[in-house]
C-alpha cells in the first residue's frame, strides 16, 4: 500500500508547493520580507548572489526536517513530503535561475511553448521594480494568456 501512497503524496506536495510559492511570493516576499527580495527586482544586479537566494535557505529547511523525521525509524510520509518539496526546490531552481534569469547559462535557447510562457509571465512581473503592483507570482503553473503572446 505505501509502495502507491507514498509517490502520491510526493506528487501532491509538490503540486501543493506551487501555491505554498505563489502565496509566499505575493504576501512574504512583496510584503513583511521584502528587504530580502527587492534586490532581485532591480536590473542589472551585479552578484553572482542576491539576498532573494536566503528564500532557498527558507524553503529547504522544512524539507531537511522532513527527511530527517521521516528517515529516523524507517521511511514515513514524512520522508515523502520532504521529498515533494524538495523536487519542487529543483524545479524552481532549473525554472527560476537558470531558464529565466540565465545565473547559469544552460538552457539559452529554447523554442517550447511551456517554457517561453512562463519566462513571457515572469518578465510580466519584473516590470515592477517596487513591490507593489505586482503579478504573475507562480513559477510553474501561469495563466494562459502567456503561452499564447
Amino acid at each position: 500500500m505505501n509502495f502507491i501512497l507514498y509517490p502520491l503524496v510526493t506528487i501532491l506536495v509538490f503540486c501543493a508547493m506551487e501555491g505554498v510559492t505563489w502565496l509566499t511570493h505575493k504576501y512574504v516576499m512583496h510584503g513583511f520580507m521584502w528587504y530580502f527580495h527587492n534586490d532581485h527586482h532591480q536590473p542589472g544586479y551585479p552578484h553572482v548572489f542576491e539576498k532573494n537566494d536566503f528564500f532557498f535557505i527558507i524553503f529547504a529547511i522544512p524539507s531537511i526536517l522532513l527527511f530527517y523525521f521521516g528517515a529516523a525509524k524507517g521511511l514515513n510520509v514524512l520522508f515523502f513530503v520532504g521529498l515533494g518539496i524538495l523536487l519542487y526546490g529543483i524545479a524552481y531552481f532549473l525554472v527560476h535561475d537558470v531558464l529565466i534569469h540565465q545565473r547559469f547559462k544552460w538552457f539559452k535557447r529554447t523554442n517550447n511553448k511551456y517554457l517561453k510562457g512562463l519566462r513571457k509571465a515572469h518578465k510580466i512581473h519584473h516590470k515592477h521594480l517596487g513591490k507593489e503592483d505586482g503579478e504573475c507570482f507562480g513559477m510553474l503553473f501561469v495563466p494562459k494568456k502567456y503561452f499564447n503572446m
